[in-house]
């Protein structure tokens, strides 16, 4: 079973709901835990860097960077490809991993910040200062909740009501394994400093994505293109790309843009896994928007 026929979401309402699970509703656990995983990354002084730790933190990195590109953005918020029901919810799985809460938060709430790009409603808008676009929106009651009226393609799937409800088990889970294969190095390293490394990854196309680089299209919004941001975050810092024509799979318009999680969703496709990656015309790469200074 595909996705294709899920209907399109309305224009999403203004109100927000608090239908994100236990985890969200008392801000000191969320607090508490979030800054928890910070303060213990410290602990890497005390168990080192063995190398079997350190590897399962890129490849935990890794693996999670891609859900969040390629699964919570591109696919669910963005719609940018077609795949499976089944392999729709692997997805949502190794995404929800990251700690970054449900597919239908992530999603919904996303689908607000290009609604609203950089002007009032835009939950993490460069607008209201550095911090507050890089983590301080997370802190934000207006955002807490799920956007629901945003997200009601997606939600029409029970499986994915569950797991945006249940965020936390994907994320225990994968703290589980990482201490199966590597003891305490392997949970501090696998889990909570790949855990970190991947908040700030993705906070910082949210504020520096939107300060540094380069402007090649005229957007209504601050983003900018950034090629050490893209090369952190699996393609993502080709922002300004993205903020043009949202509705392209690959945010590495050019050759020379390196756009990681793109080469992985074509392996996908070569496999069977997903179709229908949508691309970005000639008209949008060459014909239809005029070309900006670089940003100083």
């Amino acid at each position: 079973m595909t996705t294709a026929n899920v209907p399109a979401s309305s224009r999403p309402k203004q109100e927000f709901t608090r239908a994100d699970g236990w985890l969200t509703r008392t801000a000191l656990v969320s607090r508490t835990i979030y800054w928890g995983i910070h303060a213990s990354c410290l602990l890497v002084f005390w168990v080192g860097a063995p190398a079997e730790a350190v590897a399962l933190c890129a490849a935990t990195y890794a693996i999670r960077v891609f859900g969040i590109t390629g699964a919570y953005h591109r696919y669910f918020a963005h719609k940018t490809y077609k795949t499976s029901r089944a392999f729709q919810f692997v997805l949502a799985w190794i995404a929800c991993s990251a700690t970054q809460k449900g597919p239908l938060w992530w999603a919904g709430t996303h689908r607000r910040h290009h609604r609203y790009s950089d002007q009032p409603g835009d939950p993490h808008s460069p607008k209201e200062g550095v911090y507050y676009s890089h983590q301080g929106w997370v802190f934000d009651k207006r955002w807490e909740g799920t956007p629901i009226e945003g997200i009601r393609d997606f939600a029409a799937f029970p499986e994915l009501v569950w797991l945006n409800t249940y965020h936390w088990v994907p994320p225990l889970v994968l703290a589980a394994i990482c201490y199966a294969i590597g003891g305490f190095p392997g949970l501090l390293w696998g889990f909570a400093v790949s855990t970190t490394l991947l908040w700030h990854g993705t906070y910082s196309i949210n504020s520096l994505a939107h300060l540094w680089g380069t402007r090649r299209y005229e957007t209504t919004d601050t983003s900018r293109n950034n090629l050490l941001l893209a090369l952190l975050t699996f393609g993502e810092g080709w922002h300004n790309n993205h903020h043009y024509f949202m509705a392209s799979v690959r945010q590495g318009f050019f050759w020379y843009e390196i756009d990681i999680t793109y080469y992985i969703l074509r392996a996908f496709a070569a496999l069977g896994l997903v179709w229908d990656l949508k691309l970005p015309t000639k008209d949008i790469l060459e014909g239809s928007a005029l070309r900006v200074k670089q940003a100083a």
